[in-house]
């Protein structure tokens, strides 16, 4: 995924950008930067790898590395960035959220028509920000390139640019698949992924851009370049998982929000008959808890957590290279609670199940430590595509989805045509999913939230939210 946090300021907005940026660490864990802006010094940049090290540990000396009243800073899983470009629109940063599927083929486009050239990074391949800037600077305007450049990419991005006199540009995708909100305070005004960023810094909310919106920020005044455009597609998994419990999108408090998606699927298990001999209601941490909590608060069935995630020295499961070591990690991490696992009939939910990898092997360490029975409930329905708008839980290959795995094991490419129906827990190949995951996985039982519940989970209207990897619609 990825994360970004821009500020201008009248003082030194470098301690903002500092830890404006390091909110975003929970959307990315390969790389990070910063670029500053000073009159004297001009534009400054610095990116660190950040997969085995936290931003703070390898940022920690920009306060007298860096000098500016305007910076920027990005998380991302991406390519290195924030990168320098020096242009027709002079010298700039520039950062990057969002996916690019047809990159190859602008590329060839750019080339052929103009007769530029790119950075060639190891392995021959082209910086997507490059090829963002590159887009950008075929327009006679940085408002024009930017709308230019949204519009002819199939993806998505969210766009945060630092100019050589000091103002921050912010442009949410063209669809507004994610969040781009800016705050203001006394020094000045700030660009984000994440609300809570700034107002722990002493911002308010001034303005969460519409889709494909571009402002242009001062330190004492926000300006529209380019005005929003009518059609939004926010991503639904925001909510679900990678937001962060305390930020709000469209007016919506994630952790609210999973609270309610908890209840309605406990009000669906309820009504099945399917919570007889439950004991305890936990969430497979972290971003399962509030699913749990609402769940557990609905069904009246106590809420416990069976086993702790030791976080000090293992702050993250999927840092080494290999997934053998990311697995073993992961089970390093648990710490089991006895009292609560021995003998006991177990419900968790989680957030999601996409591959299912880790959660075999939570379940697998549960019943070593004498659980009777692991029950599980995915907090969102059966992921079926692979996102094409973001750069999260993307891969080349979908039948590592483990739904969709399971659907062509059960029934051959023939069954992808019945997606929707192997989604519907009341259908009879809604049923042969569920039991065929279970069997695999060893779960005493499985059931997944319904679009509808997660949509009405969320509050807002279905036409503005993206459900493109649980239903394969794009409009």
């Amino acid at each position: 995924m990825g994360g970004f946090f821009g500020a201008v300021c009248k003082t030194d907005a470098i301690p903002d950008v500092f830890f404006g940026t390091d909110y975003h660490s929970h959307l990315g864990t390969k790389r990070a930067g910063l670029a500053a802006f000073d009159p004297e010094i001009g534009l400054q940049r610095s990116i660190h790898n950040i997969q085995n090290s936290p931003f703070r540990t390898k940022f920690e000396d920009v306060f007298e590395e860096m000098k500016g009243r305007s910076a920027i800073g990005v998380i991302s899983d991406q390519d290195p960035q924030p990168l320098l470009i020096y242009s027709r629109h002079g010298t700039y940063a520039i950062a990057l959220v969002g996916a690019v599927n047809n990159a190859d083929e602008l590329i060839r486009r750019y080339l052929s028509e103009t007769g530029g050239h790119f950075n060639a990074q190891t392995g021959g391949q082209v910086n997507t920000v490059e090829l963002i800037a590159a887009l950008i600077n075929l327009k006679d305007s940085m408002a024009e390139g930017i709308r230019y450049a949204q519009t002819a990419i199939d993806g998505s991005a969210s766009i945060l640019l630092l100019r050589d006199n000091g103002n921050l540009i912010a442009a949410r995708d063209y669809y507004g698949r994610i969040p781009v909100l800016i705050g203001k305070g006394e020094q000045g005004y700030c660009a984000s992924f994440e609300s809570f960023a700034y107002k722990k810094l002493g911002y308010e909310d001034e303005k969460e851009l519409g889709p494909g919106e571009v402002v242009e920020l001062t330190a004492d005044s926000l300006t529209v370049l380019c005005p929003p455009q009518p059609k939004k597609k926010i991503c639904s998994f925001l909510w679900s998982y990678y937001g962060y419990s305390t930020s709000a999108y469209e007016g919506v408090n994630v952790e609210l929000m999973r609270y309610r998606n908890g209840e309605i699927m406990a009000a669906a298990d309820a009504a099945d008959g399917l919570l007889e001999g439950i004991d305890y209601i936990g969430g497979v941490p972290d971003s399962g808890t509030p699913h749990a909590i609402g769940y557990a608060n609905r069904c009246k069935i106590p809420f416990a957590r069976p086993f702790i995630k030791y976080t000090p020295t293992w702050p993250r499961s999927f840092t080494p290279t290999s997934q053998k070591q990311r697995n073993r990690v992961a089970k390093m991490k648990q710490i089991p609670v006895h009292e609560l696992i021995q003998d006991k009939s177990l419900l968790f939910v989680d957030d999601s199940i996409v591959r299912g990898t880790q959660l075999k092997e939570t379940v697998d360490f549960l019943y070593d430590n004498g659980a009777k029975e692991v029950h599980m409930r995915s907090a969102c329905p059966p992921i079926m595509y692979n996102c094409k708008y973001l750069n999260f839980s993307r891969s080349n290959d979908p039948m590592e989805l483990i739904a969709r795995r399971t659907i062509v094991a059960l029934e051959g490419e023939e069954g992808l045509q019945h997606i929707e129906e192997y989604s519907d827990r009341s259908t009879e190949r809604g049923r042969k999913l569920r039991e065929a995951i279970c069997k695999k996985f060893h779960f005493a039982s499985l059931e997944f939230q319904t679009l509808e519940g997660i949509i009405n989970a969320i509050g807002l209207p279905a036409d503005c939210l993206c459900t493109y990897c649980w239903n394969g619609k794009e409009d």
